[in-house]
């Protein structure tokens, strides 16, 4: 039996080959469908599981996203800062991840493969100013340094654990 006090499920998505799979797993391969990771970190005195489940970003898979999106708590959307077009496809993803979930879900952009300034065609600040926009969090990792990387997922958790704990007090207070 698995012990912990709370269980999110976060969906990553993102075009093909931006480092969805490298982000949290190393020596790996092209996802076919859906990859699983689990992943436990305490918060005060509660244990959260979170359970990350990372798509392929291939035209193909996308049949199967009602499936991976059911009871997703948090959304993770991954592009490449040196491949524009994987960051113009971010609004895709974002209405995508809104037409099969909840509209106050939270969502983290990552600006994957910082490490390559030199060839970087989008801007720190460009991603920065969408995120805004769009009232979500940003963040820039390099998967093959693992700069961030621990860092963008605490970010995710402290989002969604603070989101939860907010409509747990909601309810309290309209059950007192």
């Amino acid at each position: 039996m698995d012990d912990y006090d709370y269980l999110f499920k976060m969906v990553i998505v993102g075009d093909s080959g931006v480092g969805k799979t490298n982000l949290f797993q190393e020596d790996t391969s092209a996802t076919i469908g859906v990859d699983f990771y689990s992943k436990s970190v305490q918060r005060g005195n509660k244990i959260i599981k979170t359970q990350l489940w990372d798509t392929a970003g291939q035209e193909r898979y996308r049949a199967m996203a009602a499936a991976y999106y059911r009871g997703s708590t948090g959304a993770i959307i991954v592009f490449d800062v040196t491949h524009r077009q994987s960051f113009n496809n971010l609004q895709q993803w974002i209405n995508e991840i809104g037409s099969y979930s909840s509209s106050d879900m939270p969502i983290l952009i990552i600006g994957n493969k910082c490490d390559l300034a030199s060839v970087r065609t989008v801007s720190s600040e460009e991603a920065q100013a969408f995120a805004e926009q769009h009232n979500m969090g940003y963040i820039e990792t390099s998967a093959l340094t693992a700069d961030n990387v621990n860092k963008a997922f605490d970010t995710i958790i402290d989002t969604k654990t603070q989101s939860f704990m907010n409509r747990l007090q909601k309810v309290f207070c309209k059950v007192i």
